[in-house]
């Protein structure tokens, strides 16, 4: 066999099979099922462990660490893609720290403006067992919605519709997911959406990729249950958390039933670092306008 048969051959060899090619041509809904199966199996793992701290903090960054691992195993094996650029590992411990520091100080700012007008019913020490296991809790709920809205959702749209479409799609189906929750109300999952939806979005664009949002989400998750142990998103049971507060006040104040989220001041407190973030994406070119469709004429 001459070299040139055996360079062909190899490049045949790594050439996509057509099932493959069957395969990614569904690659949206495969991996949609693929990832929240992930987020539900995960997220019903942890819920079990959180009764016991020390099993459930290193057991939640155990699934944190293999819901990375599934995603980007899953990208290249459905989608046929070689390189996952949105889990690249360079600057990924920079982004991680920045986005958990300004995730944090975001909710407590939002926080303490809830108790300067008033909010702030009850405030009693809780328990750090309880913190440790919201830990490990958030960074596996941090990692598989991420990788499902950001990584999956908000990317693939995007390819197709554009940024704007795309941030406005993902953003109103992310608020949407947590209808299901107890106590939710219309208002709090609109909330929800263009909190966290659109800040979340538009710190993947601005990196282009999932590590500064996994942080973002981690800390305000984590400072909002673990640290405050306030009500989050319409649960039934407030969490247990260093903290326990219980807010008191008009709905756009305190969030209501469905917690802080839902409140008026958490739409301004996210408005801040989501307009910077969008409007550095757009001076770095990372605004992607809707694809033009090519038109083709057959021979």
């Amino acid at each position: 066999m001459t070299l040139t048969d055996r360079v062909g051959d190899a490049h045949h060899r790594d050439e996509p099979s057509a099932a493959r090619l069957r395969v990614r041509r569904f690659r949206v809904p495969i991996l949609s099922v693929a990832l929240f199966a992930i987020v539900v199996v995960t997220g019903g793992i942890i819920q079990l462990l959180m009764p016991v701290p020390l099993l459930a903090l290193p057991i939640g960054i155990g699934l944190a660490v293999s819901g990375v691992v599934a995603y980007r195993r899953l990208s290249r094996t459905v989608e046929l893609r070689a390189d996952v650029s949105e889990l690249t590992p360079s600057g990924k411990w920079r982004d991680l720290r920045l986005g958990t520091l300004v995730g944090a100080m975001l909710f407590t700012v939002l926080m303490l403006l809830i108790g300067m007008f008033g909010g702030w019913e009850q405030l009693a020490w809780g328990s750090v067992g309880g913190f440790l296991a919201t830990a490990g809790l958030m960074a596996c709920v941090a990692v598989t919605e991420e990788t499902l809205f950001r990584g999956l959702i908000f990317r693939v749209l995007e390819e197709r519709v554009g940024t704007v479409l795309a941030l406005a799609f993902s953003s109103v189906l992310f608020g949407l997911t947590h209808l299901v929750n107890e106590n939710a109300t219309l208002w709090g999952t609109l909330s929800i959406g263009l909190t966290g939806g659109v800040m979340l979005a538009a710190a993947y664009l601005v990196t282009r990729s999932l590590w500064l949002p996994i942080g973002l989400h981690f800390a305000w998750n984590l400072t909002h249950a673990g640290v405050f142990g306030v009500v989050i998103s319409g649960s039934d049971t407030p969490p247990e958390g260093l903290l326990n507060l219980t807010l008191s006040g008009p709905s756009l104040l305190t969030g209501g039933a469905f917690g802080p989220e839902a409140s008026l001041l958490a739409l301004l407190v996210c408005l801040v670092p989501t307009v910077f973030l969008l409007r550095k994406a757009s001076r770095t070119g990372q605004i992607r306008p809707r694809p033009k469709k090519v038109d083709t004429i057959s021979d």
